[in-house]
């Protein structure tokens, strides 16, 4: 999806690597108080810095969250694996550093869900910075499954590529399950895996 930033202001740096410590520290105020709690004053104690300096940079608390979600390293971009197997690149980019089993992510997602609902800014942003690049590396893992001859014919990929995500979504924040390597390999080999093959069907 292409965003149009004709006329969006340029909003100014901030000097050295004071950013990357404000975005971290932001990351980190988001998973101990949830987005709502969140306030600039929070950041900038965590930070160390002052809150002029964050209101240079951001001029809301919305803009400054999903800039540090979507680019601090506590909520690294999964890589875009090929491991030559379907298998095996849904558990390179699901466990480890910046997967489900990761505490930093699921502890920022879950910080951010109530406003999601009702926040439409922070909705849009969050779609469009968080979301869509990480829908954009699964969607290459699922079209070379496609060209491996992994996935059958006319199987929705669509809703497949979606269903690992939605099952540990799930799990942690309706069960209050927390995701492990384990719950990731029973969907990858009993719903995905099978549903690719068109087992669903026979």
């Amino acid at each position: 999806m292409k965003v149009d930033t004709a006329g969006v202001r340029q909003r100014p740096r901030v000097e050295g690597g004071r950013e990357e410590e404000i975005l971290d520290a932001t990351v980190a105020v988001v998973a101990e108080l949830g987005y709502d709690r969140l306030t600039m004053d929070a950041v900038a104690t965590a930070a160390k810095a002052s809150k002029a300096t964050l209101y240079r940079r951001w001029t809301t608390k919305a803009e400054l969250v999903v800039d540090a979600i979507s680019r601090a390293k506590g909520c690294p971009m999964p890589e875009d694996v090929d491991t030559g197997s379907l298998r095996g690149d849904l558990i390179s980019m699901s466990c480890g550093d910046g997967g489900f089993t990761d505490e930093m992510p699921m502890s920022v997602i879950a910080g951010l869900i109530t406003a999601l609902h009702r926040d439409a800014d922070l909705q849009k942003a969050f779609r469009e910075r968080f979301l869509a690049p990480r829908q954009e590396v699964t969607g290459k893992v699922f079209e070379r499954a496609v060209e491996r001859g992994e996935i059958a014919p006319g199987v929705d990929i669509e809703l497949l590529s979606t269903t690992l995500p939605a099952v540990i979504v799930h799990h942690a924040y309706v069960l209050g399950v927390p995701p492990t390597d384990e719950l990731i390999l029973r969907v990858i080999d009993n719903v995905i895996l099978p549903a690719a093959r068109g087992s669903q069907a026979s």
